[in-house]
């Protein structure tokens, strides 16, 4: 009967696949209950209000705890048939928990989400191999990211990195609140040419206006376009996935390194320390260099091998190969002149 009734109530159109085993269990209950009044000795301890509940649970969950029981052969009947139903119940669930969860999975895996994060990265765009590299670098970095790509990539590229994934078209609004752009901190736009970033980053600027937007172009004259659109948004060579993990994690880096390879703009030199002057502490080096010639040294090379940026203490022995940024290349003679007048902060 309890399957029969579970049958016939999953048809009824009014009511929900949730709705079904709970109608189900009541049914079960309120006919077991007179039932079970009726088949067993007057004054039964089991019928009674108080006791009947908790008999019921235990015996629909098939749990038995023996406490309570039926005398009767008629009251063992209702009790299987209280035991049935609980089956029939238990088993509507668990159905419909798996029914969800592999629902759950699968729009996750067809990228047919909406995302919740904030303060994410988004990545707009998947090319194999280049976007699994840049996510894992974001994710060494500690970024929570979501990949957001375009139909043509028909299940999650990447679910063994634990990400979000959403696909539609990258140009559409809807598809870019589903990826939960509006609350991100950061978007990368890494399109198939540049004509496609752009029209992506316009749809990006609309949602979110604020975000910092970096987006990787072939041919960087076309910087000058994405500029007209919001003068924040950073444009990086397609070419160097390191230097866009870098911008989207150090906001204006890629500028830095622009304005370093530029002709006109601080540039970056090597220079070998001349031998008369011995062993120089590297604080040495900062000092006398930055305040005769603006320059900062990065790194230096001794026989210990490379050495970036430094520590101060670091004494760099006479021959050394010194790395350093400055507005002009300077000369052996410039460098031996500077560090042979200045002594150390602090030292004699």
């Amino acid at each position: 009967m309890p399957f029969l009734l579970a049958r016939l109530l999953a048809r009824l159109s009014f009511l929900t696949k949730w709705a079904t085993p709970m109608v189900v269990i009541v049914v079960v209950f309120v006919t077991s209950w007179p039932l079970m009044a009726l088949a067993e000795p007057a004054g039964s301890a089991l019928v009674q209000p108080g006791n009947y509940w908790w008999y019921f649970v235990v015996t629909a969950a098939t749990v038995g705890y023996g406490d309570l029981f039926p005398e009767t052969g008629l009251g063992h009947a209702v009790g299987a048939y209280v035991i049935v139903g609980g089956i029939a119940t238990l088993t509507t669930v668990f159905t419909k928990l798996a029914s969800m969860i592999e629902q759950a999975k699968g729009l996750r895996m067809q990228g047919a989400i909406s995302v919740t994060a904030s303060d994410h990265v988004v990545v707009l765009g998947y090319l194999a191999g280049r976007t699994e590299r840049i996510v894992g670098q974001l994710h060494s970095d500690g970024c929570t990211v979501v990949l957001c790509a375009w139909d043509e990539v028909g299940t999650h590229p990447m679910p063994e990195h634990g990400i979000d994934f959403v696909r539609g078209d990258l140009t559409e609004e809807e598809t870019l609140r589903r990826a939960a752009v509006p609350a991100a901190s950061t978007v990368l736009v890494d399109a198939r040419d540049d004509n496609e970033a752009l029209a992506i980053a316009v749809t990006v600027h609309h949602v979110n206006p604020d975000v910092h937007l970096v987006v990787p172009l072939r041919d960087m004259e076309r910087s000058t376009l994405l500029r007209r659109i919001n003068d924040n948004i950073r444009c990086v060579q397609w070419h160097t996935p390191r230097m866009i993990t870098e911008e989207l994690t150090t906001p204006g880096i890629a500028e830095v390194y622009a304005d370093l390879m530029t002709h006109g703009g601080a540039n970056t030199y090597a220079l070998r320390l001349p031998e008369s002057l011995g062993a120089v502490l590297v604080e040495r080096c900062q000092i006398a260099l930055g305040r005769r010639h603006g320059a900062t040294v990065l790194a230096a090379r001794t026989d210990g091998g490379l050495v970036v940026n430094p520590p101060w203490e670091t004494e760099l022995p006479a021959g050394s190969m010194l790395y350093y940024v400055s507005p002009r290349p300077l000369t052996a003679a410039q460098v031996s002149d500077a560090l042979s007048g200045t002594a150390p902060s602090g030292r004699g």
